[in-house]
């Protein structure tokens, strides 16, 4: 008689690296996001100013 071991699938060594450099959803840094902040609430602000009339 026989004894028939299954071997474990073999790990995609892709994902592994991926994991470990933390991989993730693409966003903007967080002085990116401050910066465009700072943009939007000058526009905000200049706009307040000189209304279009």
């Amino acid at each position: 008689m026989k004894i028939a071991i299954s071997l474990a699938k073999p790990r995609n060594p892709l994902v592994a690296a991926a994991h470990r450099r933390l991989a993730g959803a693409h966003r903007r840094n967080t002085s990116a996001q401050r910066q465009r902040a700072a943009l939007a609430l000058r526009r905000e602000l200049q706009h307040e100013r000189h209304p279009d009339i």
